[in-house]
């Protein structure tokens, strides 16, 4: 039996040719992986173990709060000032920025722009693949080392001199970050720290950089700010609230 040859022309009415084509072909299903994870649901499994937690945290405030004071002060006075009057511990960063700058610039433009750039991070190109920021080319590793520290040297430049104060706490997480960072530049090791290291991208390097700035001041603000919101030592002068 001879082999029939079927040629497609282009046409405008379909029935000028009446040959239809069926193709039958083997069952083949597309390969699913049939594996099924064991579930369960949100109620009880989930909500009885966050209950746990919540109970065994509300039970370790009441110990601390049964073992340890809060650190209250005198009835409050309406004619006397405490000095230095500080604000609750997660708006200290923001107090300790207005040491550094007008209220604007530290409570309205620079919160703004932290906002803004945690934000538009993760959608910048770097964050698609997560790419280490130490990979690449020999001739890009140098490039990018060299694009790291001018970066650090410009924002050491910035904070340095456009405050009223050099901004310390913004200036020492970010020769801290620029160092870890260039850790992997100096060394091929895959393993330990110097591995892990390696492995983070440069949206974590950023992010790492905020997060230590928002801790830095936070603390000094809360432990190392006395009367007059000059810096003190905490164990030298005991002026913590």
């Amino acid at each position: 039996m001879s082999a029939t040859r079927f040629a497609a022309e282009p046409g405008e009415d379909a029935r000028a040719v009446p040959v239809r084509l069926l193709v039958v072909q083997e069952e083949e299903r597309p390969a699913v992986d049939a594996s099924a994870e064991p579930q369960v649901m949100t109620f009880p499994h989930l909500l009885i173990r966050e209950l746990c937690a919540f109970l065994a945290l509300s039970l370790l405030l009441v110990v601390l709060s049964l073992l340890f004071d809060g650190p209250l002060e005198e009835i409050a006075n309406p004619e006397k000032t405490p000095n230095p009057a500080k604000a609750p511990w997660y708006f200290l960063g923001l107090q300790e920025l207005l040491h550094y700058y007008p209220p604007l610039i530290s409570g309205v433009i620079l919160p703004t722009l932290v906002i803004f750039s945690l934000v538009v991070v993760p959608y910048a190109h770097v964050n698609v693949t997560r790419a280490p920021f130490a990979a690449g080319s020999p001739a890009e590793r140098r490039r990018k080392l060299g694009w790291l520290w001018l970066a650090t040297a410009a924002l050491t430049l910035v904070f340095l001199f456009t405050g009223a104060h050099a901004v310390w706490p913004v200036i020492g997480p970010l020769w801290f970050c620029a160092l870890l960072a260039t850790v992997p530049f100096l060394s091929d090791a895959k393993r330990g720290v110097i591995g892990l290291l390696a492995r983070r991208s440069l949206p974590f390097w950023v992010y790492f950089w905020f997060l230590l700035v928002a801790t830095a001041l936070t603390l000094v603000g809360v432990f190392f700010r006395g009367p007059g919101w000059a810096f003190t030592l905490p164990w030298r002068d005991g002026v913590y609230h």
